[in-house]
């Protein structure tokens, strides 16, 4: 079966590890084209290794993108972590169609921060899609669902590289087979029971600490490590990072409590509160109790004010 590889990163070097360890005939790879200042894309690299050829295209939206896909005459593309747009005329290109990684349970989090906002949202369970793509976003036939747990103190760091990473490779591998063996499923999303989100960026990343500690804890989780769920500190930006909830913490409001080896101690807006122990700040990241001993914090500062 003829395969062209459609990906970038980690994700997608190490789906291509697994067809190549498999005798896979790898036709092409397509990944994002390169940017300036930064290292190679990981799947280009093994790509380039391995002597197969590597397309770059800027857009998938033009004709040369679709005449580059046809000229592949490939059976399937496996589309591993694609972040630019690929029209269905494209995806349907290859013989038996295109199938995509998708890191939530379609139809919910359809959108571009997936793992971000079930956490965000404390959720936990969570899992991954293959799909297969169309014009819509993250809207396909499922091909395959797992699910995995999300841990009350996990982080999205934790749920991507530990969970939904090593399973979403497997699940490209055994989607394969199943196409292979004539039993690769087309399942209609209900789209009605489902939800979008879009990005999880900075601005959802703010921590407001009128909130009850539990869902500040799950901002900092949802944000840790991308995109850095942050507050502020006489007007300068601090980044949170680790942090721990606590019970019982009687004060206003994003009011420093207590400083310690352990951390920085801030009231929440019930009687909860959240232990800081590792921020970025213009230093870097460093431990909570190396910031507070630097910036000369004290107790009875406001984080957010």
């Amino acid at each position: 079966m003829r395969i062209v590889v459609h990906g970038q990163q980690a994700f997608g070097r190490s789906v291509l590890e697994k067809l190549l360890e498999r005798g896979e005939d790898v036709v092409a790879v397509c990944t994002a084209p390169d940017k300036e200042g930064r290292p190679l894309d990981p799947l280009k690299e093994l790509a380039l290794e391995k002597g197969l050829p590597v397309h770059q295209p800027a857009s998938w939206k033009t004709p040369e993108a679709l005449e580059l896909m046809k000229s592949f005459e490939a059976d399937v593309c496996m589309m591993a972590y694609v972040l630019l747009f690929v029209p269905e005329a494209v995806v349907n290109a290859p013989r038996l169609g295109s199938f995509q990684y998708h890191p939530s349970l379609l139809p919910m989090h359809r959108g571009p921060s997936s793992i971000n906002w079930p956490i965000a949202m404390g959720a936990t369970r969570t899992g991954l899609t293959i799909f297969w793509p169309n014009d819509g976003l993250d809207e396909g036939d499922i091909l395959m669902q797992k699910e995995c747990d999300i841990g009350p103190n996990e982080t999205l760091g934790d749920v991507y590289f530990k969970k939904l990473y090593p399973m979403g490779v497997d699940a490209m591998i055994e989607s394969l087979d199943l196409l292979k063996a004539g039993t690769a499923p087309r399942i209609v999303q209900n789209l009605d029971e489902g939800s979008y989100e879009s990005w999880f960026g900075k601005k959802q990343a703010e921590i407001d600490w009128s909130k009850p500690a539990a869902e500040i804890y799950n901002i900092i989780r949802a944000g840790n490590p991308q995109p850095g769920a942050w507050t502020t500190l006489d007007g300068e930006t601090l980044q949170i990072y680790d942090s721990h909830p606590v019970k019982r913490v009687a004060g206003e409001a994003g009011r420093v409590e207590a400083i310690s080896d352990e951390g920085i101690l801030v009231s929440a807006g019930d009687e909860g509160g959240i232990l800081i122990a590792r921020v970025r700040a213009s230093e870097g990241k460093v431990t909570a109790a190396e910031f507070a001993a630097s910036s000369d914090l004290r107790v009875g500062h406001k984080l957010g004010a």
